[in-house]
Protein backbone atom coordinates (compact mmCIF):
# COMPACT_ATOMS: atom_id res chain seq x y z
CA UNK A 1 0.00 0.00 0.00
CA UNK A 2 0.99 3.73 -0.75
CA UNK A 3 2.11 5.34 2.60
CA UNK A 4 -0.45 8.27 3.45
CA UNK A 5 1.10 11.91 2.65
CA UNK A 6 0.16 14.39 5.72
CA UNK A 7 1.20 18.22 4.81
CA UNK A 8 -0.22 21.48 5.20
CA UNK A 9 -2.02 21.95 1.81
CA UNK A 10 -4.29 19.12 2.33
CA UNK A 11 -7.84 20.27 2.11
CA UNK A 12 -10.06 20.58 5.76
CA UNK A 13 -11.71 17.40 4.09
CA UNK A 14 -8.81 15.53 3.18
CA UNK A 15 -7.44 16.01 6.83
CA UNK A 16 -10.35 14.65 8.48
CA UNK A 17 -10.37 11.83 6.49
CA UNK A 18 -6.84 10.94 7.17
CA UNK A 19 -6.29 11.31 10.45
CA UNK A 20 -9.20 9.00 10.98
CA UNK A 21 -7.82 6.46 9.26
CA UNK A 22 -4.75 7.07 11.02
CA UNK A 23 -6.16 6.65 14.14
CA UNK A 24 -8.12 3.60 13.05
CA UNK A 25 -4.95 1.80 12.37
CA UNK A 26 -5.22 1.74 8.85
CA UNK A 27 -2.54 3.68 7.17
CA UNK A 28 0.58 1.55 8.24
CA UNK A 29 3.52 4.20 7.50
CA UNK A 30 2.72 7.64 6.79
CA UNK A 31 5.40 10.77 5.49
CA UNK A 32 4.85 13.57 6.24
CA UNK A 33 5.86 17.15 6.90
CA UNK A 34 6.77 18.62 11.17
CA UNK A 35 3.05 18.22 12.31
CA UNK A 36 2.67 14.62 11.21
CA UNK A 37 4.33 13.99 14.71
CA UNK A 38 1.20 14.82 16.36
CA UNK A 39 -0.98 12.16 14.72
CA UNK A 40 -3.01 9.71 16.53
CA UNK A 41 -0.43 6.80 15.27
CA UNK A 42 -1.40 3.40 17.53
CA UNK A 43 1.32 0.54 17.18
CA UNK A 44 4.17 3.18 16.40
CA UNK A 45 7.38 0.96 15.68
CA UNK A 46 9.90 3.47 14.21
CA UNK A 47 10.37 7.30 13.23
CA UNK A 48 12.35 8.35 10.93
CA UNK A 49 13.79 12.14 10.23
CA UNK A 50 15.05 12.37 6.64
CA UNK A 51 17.13 15.20 5.91
CA UNK A 52 17.88 16.13 10.25
CA UNK A 53 19.90 18.94 9.60
CA UNK A 54 17.13 21.25 7.38
CA UNK A 55 15.77 24.31 9.77
CA UNK A 56 12.40 23.90 8.96
CA UNK A 57 11.68 21.27 11.30
CA UNK A 58 11.40 24.08 13.71
CA UNK A 59 8.47 26.30 13.57
CA UNK A 60 8.90 29.71 14.19
CA UNK A 61 5.43 31.06 13.39
CA UNK A 62 2.94 31.25 16.03
CA UNK A 63 3.80 28.28 18.96
CA UNK A 64 7.61 27.92 18.86
CA UNK A 65 8.89 24.35 18.87
CA UNK A 66 11.59 21.97 17.13
CA UNK A 67 10.27 18.79 15.31
CA UNK A 68 13.78 16.98 16.14
CA UNK A 69 13.31 17.03 20.05
CA UNK A 70 9.68 16.66 19.43
CA UNK A 71 10.28 13.07 17.90
CA UNK A 72 12.74 12.21 19.98
CA UNK A 73 9.82 12.60 23.36
CA UNK A 74 7.39 11.30 20.96
CA UNK A 75 10.06 8.07 20.20
CA UNK A 76 9.92 8.36 23.73
CA UNK A 77 6.74 7.80 24.84
CA UNK A 78 6.10 5.34 22.18
CA UNK A 79 8.99 3.24 23.19
CA UNK A 80 10.19 2.76 19.84
CA UNK A 81 13.82 3.26 17.91
CA UNK A 82 13.89 6.86 15.93
CA UNK A 83 16.29 7.26 12.91
CA UNK A 84 17.66 10.66 12.19
CA UNK A 85 19.01 10.67 8.84
CA UNK A 86 21.56 13.25 6.89
CA UNK A 87 24.20 13.25 4.49
CA UNK A 88 24.80 16.57 6.37
CA UNK A 89 24.10 15.74 10.48
CA UNK A 90 23.57 18.96 12.58
CA UNK A 91 26.83 19.56 14.45
CA UNK A 92 24.63 19.36 18.03
CA UNK A 93 23.76 16.12 16.39
CA UNK A 94 26.94 14.37 15.33
CA UNK A 95 28.29 15.96 18.54
CA UNK A 96 25.69 13.72 20.37
CA UNK A 97 26.55 10.75 18.14
CA UNK A 98 30.11 10.64 18.81
CA UNK A 99 30.75 11.51 15.71
CA UNK A 100 33.34 13.42 15.74
CA UNK A 101 36.87 12.42 16.90
CA UNK A 102 38.11 14.53 19.91
CA UNK A 103 35.00 15.56 21.56
CA UNK A 104 33.49 13.18 23.94
CA UNK A 105 29.82 12.26 23.89
CA UNK A 106 27.43 13.46 26.66
CA UNK A 107 26.15 10.05 28.45
CA UNK A 108 22.67 9.62 26.44
CA UNK A 109 25.14 8.93 23.67
CA UNK A 110 22.87 8.16 20.31
CA UNK A 111 24.49 5.33 17.97
CA UNK A 112 25.89 6.25 14.98
CA UNK A 113 25.91 4.28 11.76
CA UNK A 114 27.81 5.47 8.54
CA UNK A 115 27.08 4.69 4.78
CA UNK A 116 30.44 5.46 3.79
CA UNK A 117 29.95 5.19 -0.52
CA UNK A 118 27.16 6.73 -2.49
CA UNK A 119 24.41 4.62 -4.55
CA UNK A 120 25.45 2.25 -6.99
CA UNK A 121 29.06 2.77 -6.85
CA UNK A 122 29.11 6.64 -8.13
CA UNK A 123 32.11 8.30 -7.26
CA UNK A 124 32.45 11.79 -5.54
CA UNK A 125 32.38 14.72 -7.50
CA UNK A 126 35.72 16.51 -8.05
CA UNK A 127 35.35 20.12 -6.40
CA UNK A 128 37.16 23.04 -7.55
CA UNK A 129 37.36 26.66 -5.86
CA UNK A 130 37.00 29.40 -8.15
CA UNK A 131 39.06 32.55 -6.78
CA UNK A 132 36.74 35.60 -7.97
CA UNK A 133 39.57 37.48 -6.86
CA UNK A 134 41.88 36.45 -9.84
CA UNK A 135 39.26 35.14 -12.18
CA UNK A 136 36.39 38.00 -12.07
CA UNK A 137 33.52 37.70 -14.49
CA UNK A 138 33.79 39.68 -17.82
CA UNK A 139 31.62 43.30 -16.93
CA UNK A 140 28.16 43.22 -16.06
CA UNK A 141 28.39 39.05 -15.79
CA UNK A 142 28.20 36.87 -12.95
CA UNK A 143 30.25 33.66 -14.24
CA UNK A 144 33.64 33.36 -13.80
CA UNK A 145 35.52 32.32 -17.64
CA UNK A 146 36.38 28.92 -15.53
CA UNK A 147 32.30 28.45 -14.85
CA UNK A 148 31.57 29.80 -18.64
CA UNK A 149 34.11 26.97 -20.02
CA UNK A 150 32.96 23.99 -18.00
CA UNK A 151 29.29 25.08 -18.93
CA UNK A 152 30.13 24.56 -22.74
CA UNK A 153 32.20 21.74 -22.47
CA UNK A 154 29.31 19.95 -20.32
CA UNK A 155 26.93 20.81 -23.04
CA UNK A 156 29.29 19.85 -26.12
CA UNK A 157 29.11 16.35 -24.17
CA UNK A 158 25.38 15.95 -24.16
CA UNK A 159 25.65 16.32 -20.25
CA UNK A 160 23.62 18.82 -18.44
CA UNK A 161 24.79 21.40 -15.72
CA UNK A 162 22.72 22.81 -12.82
CA UNK A 163 23.46 26.58 -11.58
CA UNK A 164 22.92 27.03 -8.16
CA UNK A 165 21.87 30.41 -6.19
CA UNK A 166 20.12 31.04 -3.42
CA UNK A 167 19.02 34.15 -3.99
CA UNK A 168 14.89 34.26 -6.00
CA UNK A 169 14.40 36.99 -8.38
CA UNK A 170 15.79 38.88 -10.62
CA UNK A 171 17.83 40.88 -8.12
CA UNK A 172 18.22 42.00 -4.58
CA UNK A 173 18.17 45.08 -4.59
CA UNK A 174 16.73 48.30 -7.24
CA UNK A 175 17.92 51.52 -7.16
CA UNK A 176 18.24 55.33 -8.56
CA UNK A 177 21.00 56.12 -10.33
CA UNK A 178 19.98 59.76 -9.68
CA UNK A 179 19.58 60.34 -6.11
CA UNK A 180 20.71 56.63 -4.57
CA UNK A 181 16.98 56.31 -3.33
CA UNK A 182 17.15 51.88 -2.46
CA UNK A 183 13.16 50.83 -3.05
CA UNK A 184 11.94 49.14 0.22
CA UNK A 185 9.35 47.46 1.89
CA UNK A 186 6.62 49.49 3.80
CA UNK A 187 6.10 46.65 6.34
CA UNK A 188 9.59 45.40 6.66
CA UNK A 189 13.09 46.50 7.22
CA UNK A 190 14.56 44.72 4.06
CA UNK A 191 14.73 45.58 0.33
CA UNK A 192 12.19 44.90 -2.74
CA UNK A 193 13.34 42.22 -4.82
CA UNK A 194 13.32 42.41 -8.50
CA UNK A 195 11.05 39.90 -10.31
CA UNK A 196 11.36 40.30 -13.91
CA UNK A 197 9.02 37.23 -14.91
CA UNK A 198 6.29 38.64 -13.21
CA UNK A 199 7.42 42.42 -13.63
CA UNK A 200 6.49 43.23 -9.95
CA UNK A 201 9.38 43.97 -7.13
CA UNK A 202 8.56 41.80 -3.86
CA UNK A 203 8.98 41.34 -0.20
CA UNK A 204 10.06 38.21 0.68
CA UNK A 205 9.35 39.01 4.36
CA UNK A 206 5.72 39.74 4.38
CA UNK A 207 4.66 39.02 0.57
CA UNK A 208 4.19 42.69 0.24
CA UNK A 209 4.36 43.60 -4.01
CA UNK A 210 4.40 46.34 -6.53
CA UNK A 211 4.56 46.80 -10.36
CA UNK A 212 7.94 47.60 -11.12
CA UNK A 213 7.85 51.39 -11.59
CA UNK A 214 8.97 53.45 -14.70
CA UNK A 215 10.75 56.56 -12.48
CA UNK A 216 12.06 56.82 -8.69
CA UNK A 217 9.42 57.25 -6.06
CA UNK A 218 11.57 59.41 -4.28
CA UNK A 219 12.88 62.14 -6.89
CA UNK A 220 11.07 61.65 -9.96
CA UNK A 221 13.96 60.75 -12.31
CA UNK A 222 12.67 58.51 -14.94
CA UNK A 223 14.96 55.52 -16.33
CA UNK A 224 16.84 55.92 -13.47
CA UNK A 225 16.27 53.00 -11.73
CA UNK A 226 18.95 49.83 -11.84
CA UNK A 227 18.80 46.13 -10.43
CA UNK A 228 22.03 45.75 -8.35
CA UNK A 229 23.31 41.89 -7.53
CA UNK A 230 21.92 38.85 -9.35
CA UNK A 231 19.55 36.32 -8.75
CA UNK A 232 18.51 33.43 -10.12
CA UNK A 233 16.50 34.83 -13.14
CA UNK A 234 19.49 37.68 -13.48
CA UNK A 235 21.99 34.13 -13.71
CA UNK A 236 19.74 32.55 -16.58
CA UNK A 237 19.80 35.98 -18.82
CA UNK A 238 23.29 35.91 -18.61
CA UNK A 239 22.83 31.71 -19.74
CA UNK A 240 20.66 32.54 -22.49
CA UNK A 241 23.49 35.37 -23.76
CA UNK A 242 26.30 32.86 -23.50
CA UNK A 243 24.74 29.57 -24.58
CA UNK A 244 21.47 30.80 -26.93
CA UNK A 245 20.60 26.88 -27.89
CA UNK A 246 20.47 25.99 -24.26
CA UNK A 247 17.13 24.38 -23.04
CA UNK A 248 17.22 26.45 -19.53
CA UNK A 249 14.94 25.74 -16.89
CA UNK A 250 14.44 28.27 -13.76
CA UNK A 251 13.63 26.32 -10.69
CA UNK A 252 12.14 28.29 -7.48
CA UNK A 253 9.76 28.43 -4.82
CA UNK A 254 8.35 30.52 -7.86
CA UNK A 255 8.53 28.62 -10.58
CA UNK A 256 7.82 25.11 -8.80
CA UNK A 257 4.69 25.68 -6.47
CA UNK A 258 3.01 22.41 -6.54
CA UNK A 259 3.71 18.66 -6.72
CA UNK A 260 2.65 18.20 -9.99
CA UNK A 261 5.27 21.13 -11.43
CA UNK A 262 7.94 19.47 -9.18
CA UNK A 263 6.83 15.75 -10.78
CA UNK A 264 6.97 17.65 -14.65
CA UNK A 265 10.20 19.26 -14.15
CA UNK A 266 11.99 15.79 -12.68
CA UNK A 267 10.58 14.12 -15.75
CA UNK A 268 11.64 16.58 -18.09
CA UNK A 269 15.15 16.63 -16.80
CA UNK A 270 15.33 12.98 -16.60
CA UNK A 271 14.00 12.56 -20.00
CA UNK A 272 17.07 14.88 -21.36
CA UNK A 273 15.05 17.52 -22.34
CA UNK A 274 16.75 20.27 -20.23
CA UNK A 275 20.11 21.07 -20.72
CA UNK A 276 21.03 23.63 -17.80
CA UNK A 277 19.13 24.12 -14.47
CA UNK A 278 19.09 27.62 -12.68
CA UNK A 279 17.82 27.18 -9.58
CA UNK A 280 17.66 28.17 -5.43
CA UNK A 281 18.02 25.33 -2.40
CA UNK A 282 14.97 23.61 -3.86
CA UNK A 283 17.53 21.75 -6.00
CA UNK A 284 19.98 21.36 -3.26
CA UNK A 285 18.69 17.90 -2.26
CA UNK A 286 16.63 14.81 -3.14
CA UNK A 287 16.82 14.84 -6.91
CA UNK A 288 18.47 12.07 -8.75
CA UNK A 289 19.22 13.11 -12.66
CA UNK A 290 21.61 11.06 -13.84
CA UNK A 291 23.31 12.82 -16.68
CA UNK A 292 23.97 15.73 -14.12
CA UNK A 293 27.75 16.03 -14.33
CA UNK A 294 28.28 19.73 -13.42
CA UNK A 295 27.24 21.66 -10.73
CA UNK A 296 28.21 25.44 -10.74
CA UNK A 297 27.81 27.79 -7.25
CA UNK A 298 27.68 31.08 -8.37
CA UNK A 299 27.92 32.48 -4.88
CA UNK A 300 29.18 30.42 -2.49
CA UNK A 301 29.80 33.30 0.10
CA UNK A 302 26.61 34.44 0.73
CA UNK A 303 25.01 32.56 3.43
CA UNK A 304 28.36 33.00 5.56
CA UNK A 305 27.48 36.32 6.76
CA UNK A 306 24.60 38.04 8.77
CA UNK A 307 26.08 37.12 12.64
CA UNK A 308 23.67 33.81 12.88
CA UNK A 309 25.19 31.41 14.74
CA UNK A 310 24.85 28.72 12.48
CA UNK A 311 25.57 30.45 9.45
CA UNK A 312 29.19 28.04 9.04
CA UNK A 313 27.37 25.17 9.45
CA UNK A 314 24.53 25.80 6.98
CA UNK A 315 26.56 27.42 4.33
CA UNK A 316 28.35 23.85 4.77
CA UNK A 317 25.12 21.89 4.65
CA UNK A 318 23.46 23.57 1.89
CA UNK A 319 27.41 23.46 -0.91
CA UNK A 320 27.88 20.36 0.49
CA UNK A 321 24.65 19.15 -0.69
CA UNK A 322 24.00 21.17 -3.52
CA UNK A 323 27.47 19.83 -5.09
CA UNK A 324 26.06 16.22 -4.60
CA UNK A 325 23.80 16.57 -7.55
CA UNK A 326 26.86 16.09 -9.59
CA UNK A 327 28.01 12.71 -11.29
CA UNK A 328 25.25 10.39 -9.31
CA UNK A 329 25.18 7.75 -11.91
CA UNK A 330 28.23 6.58 -14.04
CA UNK A 331 29.39 9.44 -15.07
CA UNK A 332 31.68 11.34 -13.04
CA UNK A 333 30.63 15.01 -11.91
CA UNK A 334 32.25 18.16 -11.35
CA UNK A 335 32.02 21.24 -8.80
CA UNK A 336 32.69 24.64 -9.44
CA UNK A 337 32.29 26.92 -6.45
CA UNK A 338 32.83 30.65 -6.97
CA UNK A 339 34.03 32.48 -3.96
CA UNK A 340 35.85 35.83 -2.74
CA UNK A 341 37.04 33.44 0.40
CA UNK A 342 38.95 30.82 -0.64
CA UNK A 343 40.47 30.71 2.33
CA UNK A 344 37.32 30.19 4.37
CA UNK A 345 36.91 26.91 6.92
CA UNK A 346 34.14 25.77 5.08
CA UNK A 347 35.48 26.83 1.51
CA UNK A 348 38.54 24.76 2.48
CA UNK A 349 36.42 21.85 3.54
CA UNK A 350 34.46 21.67 0.59
CA UNK A 351 37.86 21.25 -1.51
CA UNK A 352 39.34 18.69 0.62
CA UNK A 353 35.41 16.81 1.14
CA UNK A 354 36.30 17.09 4.91
CA UNK A 355 33.45 17.20 6.65
CA UNK A 356 34.76 15.64 10.19
CA UNK A 357 37.66 18.40 9.93
CA UNK A 358 34.41 20.94 9.45
CA UNK A 359 32.85 19.85 12.60
CA UNK A 360 36.09 19.78 14.53
CA UNK A 361 36.30 23.20 13.95
CA UNK A 362 32.88 24.38 14.22
CA UNK A 363 32.54 22.14 17.47
CA UNK A 364 36.05 23.89 19.22
CA UNK A 365 34.63 27.34 18.29
CA UNK A 366 31.41 26.66 19.68
CA UNK A 367 33.25 24.79 22.89
CA UNK A 368 35.36 28.12 23.71
CA UNK A 369 32.09 30.06 23.44
CA UNK A 370 29.84 28.36 25.26
CA UNK A 371 27.91 27.97 21.93
CA UNK A 372 25.09 24.93 21.92
CA UNK A 373 25.70 21.83 22.07
CA UNK A 374 28.14 23.17 25.20
CA UNK A 375 25.34 25.52 26.49
CA UNK A 376 21.63 26.91 25.42
CA UNK A 377 19.87 29.91 24.00
CA UNK A 378 16.62 31.60 24.27
CA UNK A 379 15.32 34.37 22.17
CA UNK A 380 12.45 36.60 23.34
CA UNK A 381 11.60 39.11 21.17
CA UNK A 382 8.87 41.94 21.89
CA UNK A 383 7.03 43.23 19.12
CA UNK A 384 4.32 45.97 18.09
CA UNK A 385 3.03 48.67 16.11
CA UNK A 386 4.13 51.59 18.35
CA UNK A 387 8.21 51.32 18.14
CA UNK A 388 8.27 53.79 21.04
CA UNK A 389 6.07 51.40 22.90
CA UNK A 390 7.87 48.67 22.21
CA UNK A 391 11.38 49.94 23.33
CA UNK A 392 9.79 51.06 26.15
CA UNK A 393 8.57 47.55 27.14
CA UNK A 394 11.55 45.94 26.07
CA UNK A 395 13.50 48.39 29.11
CA UNK A 396 10.89 47.59 31.64
CA UNK A 397 11.48 43.93 31.10
CA UNK A 398 14.99 44.12 31.36
CA UNK A 399 15.11 45.44 34.86
CA UNK A 400 13.52 42.73 35.99
CA UNK A 401 16.14 40.20 34.03
CA UNK A 402 17.73 37.08 36.21
CA UNK A 403 21.21 37.79 37.59
CA UNK A 404 22.58 34.14 38.02
CA UNK A 405 25.88 32.97 37.52
CA UNK A 406 26.27 31.00 34.30
CA UNK A 407 23.30 32.95 32.91
CA UNK A 408 24.18 35.92 30.80
CA UNK A 409 21.09 38.22 28.89
CA UNK A 410 22.27 40.49 26.16
CA UNK A 411 19.67 42.59 24.71
CA UNK A 412 17.35 44.25 24.56
CA UNK A 413 18.18 45.73 21.72
CA UNK A 414 16.61 46.09 17.64
CA UNK A 415 15.96 42.67 15.64
CA UNK A 416 17.51 42.12 12.57
CA UNK A 417 14.72 42.59 11.23
CA UNK A 418 13.92 45.43 13.14
CA UNK A 419 10.16 45.68 11.37
CA UNK A 420 8.46 42.69 10.42
CA UNK A 421 4.92 42.73 8.86
CA UNK A 422 4.26 46.17 10.26
CA UNK A 423 5.35 45.66 13.65
CA UNK A 424 8.80 46.86 15.50
CA UNK A 425 10.90 44.67 17.28
CA UNK A 426 12.71 44.39 20.10
CA UNK A 427 14.77 41.16 21.14
CA UNK A 428 16.92 39.52 23.88
CA UNK A 429 19.39 36.80 23.74
CA UNK A 430 20.06 34.40 26.59
CA UNK A 431 23.22 32.09 26.83
CA UNK A 432 22.87 29.87 29.79
CA UNK A 433 25.75 27.17 30.71
CA UNK A 434 24.65 23.55 30.85
CA UNK A 435 23.98 23.21 34.39
CA UNK A 436 21.10 26.11 34.46
CA UNK A 437 17.85 25.27 33.96
CA UNK A 438 17.02 27.79 31.24
CA UNK A 439 13.36 27.18 30.83
CA UNK A 440 12.93 27.47 34.27
CA UNK A 441 14.77 31.11 34.31
CA UNK A 442 12.59 31.97 31.91
CA UNK A 443 9.22 30.80 33.78
CA UNK A 444 10.27 32.68 36.54
CA UNK A 445 11.47 35.87 34.95
CA UNK A 446 8.33 36.42 33.05
CA UNK A 447 5.87 35.10 35.87
CA UNK A 448 5.19 38.65 37.03
CA UNK A 449 5.78 40.47 33.39
CA UNK A 450 2.58 42.59 32.44
CA UNK A 451 2.20 43.77 28.99
CA UNK A 452 -0.07 45.92 27.04
CA UNK A 453 -2.08 43.95 24.60
CA UNK A 454 -0.75 46.06 22.24
CA UNK A 455 2.83 44.06 22.60
CA UNK A 456 3.55 40.49 21.38
CA UNK A 457 6.16 38.50 23.53
CA UNK A 458 7.33 35.35 21.66
CA UNK A 459 9.78 32.91 23.55
CA UNK A 460 11.83 30.81 21.40
CA UNK A 461 13.90 28.20 23.40
CA UNK A 462 16.80 26.97 21.29
CA UNK A 463 16.12 29.05 17.95
CA UNK A 464 17.28 28.35 14.74
CA UNK A 465 16.72 32.25 13.13
CA UNK A 466 18.55 34.99 14.73
CA UNK A 467 16.80 37.49 12.04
Amino acid sequence: APPAVWHSALTPARRRRLWRRVAEGREPVVVGARSALFLPLAGLGLVILDEEHDPSFKQDEGVCYDARPMARVRARLEGCPLLLVSATPSVESAYRAGAVPGFTPPRERWHHLLLPDRHGGATLPEIQLVDLRRERPPPASWLSPPLREALGACLEAGEQALLFLNRRGYAPLTLCRACGHRLRCPNCSAWLVTHRLKHRLQCHHCGWSRPEPEHCPHCGTVEALVASGPGVERIAEEVRHLLPDARLRIVTSDTVRTAEQAAGLVRAVTAGEVDILVGTQILAKGHHFPALTLVGVVDADLGLSGGDLRAAERSFQLLYQVAGRAGRAQRSGRVLIQTHLPDHPVMQALARGDRHGFLESELAEREASGMPPFGRLAALVLSGRDAEQVRREARRLARTAPRLEGLTVLGPAPAPLALLRGRYRERFLLKAAPEVDLPACLRQWLAGARLPGSVRLRVDVDPQSFL
